[in-house]
């Protein structure tokens, strides 16, 4: 018999050790990723049916791995792989993102996310611009003139494959060409004359783009159906994939309650507030460079002096270098939504960009788990990261961080209400409740002061939670079970309790979903966890 391949289904599990779960994941994240053909993804049907088909032998090879004797911190490595064995699943048999979502074969990332992996699905083989150093080498310069030249063939499959009909993913993947078509113009500019094969492949690559928006325009009429999951499949996918222990009818409520919470203590923070003067905006390039770097300090200075966790020195550089540059606007004129925020009280928003400081860490303090050391797949990261850079601006405000600065605390309210609304917007659309511009409407309408005008901004937000379920919860659904989990450890913990040592524990666990840092915190399993 031939030897398998490290990516084959069928390897024998051995021994079922901590050290063949090891084998096994790496096995599994070969078996994940598609086959390249000169360079090109292959997710026609046929590939993918045989991908399906085989996934039960690949999760045969973990049922097989019993961990119910290994440590706690082994046993959560299981379930990590596990959930991503059950996103892959989930793809085949729902979200379908080769056949339904135009926006899939989106090749060129210009900038990093602040989260540990793109947002939404993503085409295996993608090119993230960023990870390059300028002006390239000529060895970077080939390598991007093959992988750049890929995407005209890579879009041609693309019209093959994608045969659903989801209209509202449909209609939104047209802007994310229209934004890779810039995003190549850009880089033409920028890299022009490196080599001929790098600019030609560029060249290629934006006429494909072009033609491949045209002809999702041109087909836009004759794709009618909803993009939704469905409030079931939506259930599923949170407790199975990424071990969020609520269902779509327990967020909405969930959401619903954040949203009234969020609307009254703004109205009451602005009553305290009334007789004080208003925040005015950041007015000069200047005056911007100086608050930003002063509100950095101001942040990192107060995790440290108030003990609120751990401070290295290269977590202060790390959020430093996201300080951005200023944007003109006329007096009156609404920016985006977060500039409104930024542009009031910078440290507001340096509170959520502790998102830099976590990616900074898995650089340079990697979990020692393989695992857990490299971002999830699917996702299943998003309501540990986004809820911890939400619950943050939250409980840094109650730990005292605003203290001299009541206006200020009223940002924070504005931002929670824009988060509740587009998250249950986000959850009607995958309910089939609304549509894109009912969901549009519903998150402008109950965002406070009218500092959401721009449809855009919201359309692309709405489109990331149509691709990816749970994305637009998770900033609130991951609150609130850092929140339960810190009540939790402290009764535990009793007069030994301190706020840097929860979040010095909760930090060592990784990203990963809270029910599992909970676990290894506490010793307490989720039900969701209870059943193999």
């Amino acid at each position: 018999m031939p030897a398998c391949s490290p990516g084959d289904p069928s390897a024998d599990p051995s021994e079922g050790s901590y050290t063949d779960l090891e084998t096994l994941f790496a096995d599994w994240r070969e078996f994940e990723a598609p086959a390249f053909v000169s360079g090109v993804p292959d997710y026609s049907e046929g590939t993918m049916a045989i991908q399906h088909a085989l996934l039960p032998t690949m999760r045969a090879r973990l049922d097989a791995l019993d961990p119910s004797d290994w440590p706690v911190a082994r046993q959560i490595d299981w379930h990590l792989v596990r959930a991503e064995m059950n996103g892959l699943d989930f793809d085949h048999r729902v979200r379908r993102p080769w056949e339904r979502d135009p926006a899939f074969y989106v090749m060129i990332h210009a900038a990093q996310s602040d989260v540990p992996a793109h947002e939404g699905a993503v085409i295996h083989g993608w090119i993230d611009l960023w990870t390059y150093d300028y002006p390239l080498s000529p060895e970077d310069a080939d390598e991007l003139a093959d992988r750049i030249g890929a995407i005209p063939a890579i879009l041609e499959q693309a019209r093959r494959n994608l045969t659903g009909e989801a209209h509202d993913l449909w209609v939104a993947g047209l802007r994310t060409f229209r934004a890779q078509a810039a995003d190549l113009d850009a880089f033409a500019e920028r890299v022009g004359g490196t080599s001929q094969a790098l600019d030609a492949a560029i060249a290629a690559a934006g006429e494909a783009t072009d033609e491949f928006h045209d002809w999702l325009e041109s087909e836009a009429a004759s794709r009618t159906r909803p993009s939704g999951i469905g409030k079931e499949h939506y259930t599923w996918y949170m407790h199975n994939v990424h071990l969020v222990p609520f269902s779509w009818e327990e967020q909405v409520m969930l959401m619903r309650r954040e949203l009234a919470r969020a609307h009254a203590s703004l109205r009451l923070e602005e009553h305290r507030n009334r007789g004080l003067p208003e925040l005015t905006r950041i007015q000069t390039a200047e005056e911007y460079d100086q608050r930003l770097d002063a509100s950095v300090t101001e942040y990192m200075a107060f995790l440290e002096e108030n003990e609120i966790q751990r401070v290295e020195a290269w977590m202060d550089p790390a959020l430093r270098a996201r300080n951005g540059s200023f944007t003109p606007a006329a007096t009156g004129e609404i920016r985006n939504f977060f500039q409104e925020v930024n542009y009031r009280d910078p440290v507001v928003l340096r509170v959520h960009l502790h998102h830099w400081i976590e990616l900074a860490t898995m650089v340079e303090e990697p979990h020692p788990s393989r695992i857990r050391s490299i971002p999830l797949l699917y996702n299943i990261w998003d309501a540990r990261s986004e809820g911890l850079a939400t619950g943050m601006e939250e409980m840094m405000m109650h730990a005292g961080l605003l203290d001299d600065k009541p206006r200020s605390r009223e940002l924070v309210w504005i931002m929670l209400a824009q988060r509740a609304a587009r998250a249950l917007s986000g959850l009607q659309l995958h309910g089939n409740v609304f549509d894109m511009e009912e969901a549009v409407a519903h998150a402008t309408e109950w965002t406070p002061r009218g500092w959401l005008p721009d449809a855009a901004l919201v359309r692309n937000e709405q489109h990331l939670y149509l691709r990816q379920p749970g994305y637009g919860t998770s900033y609130l659904t991951g609150k609130i079970e850092i929140e339960e989990l810190m009540g939790e450890w402290a009764l535990q913990e009793g007069e030994t309790f301190t706020m840097q040592r929860f979040f010095d524990e909760f930090f060592a666990s990784g990203v990963i979903p809270v029910v599992l840092t909970r676990w290894e915190m506490t010793g307490n399993v989720n039900e969701l966890l209870q059943s193999r």
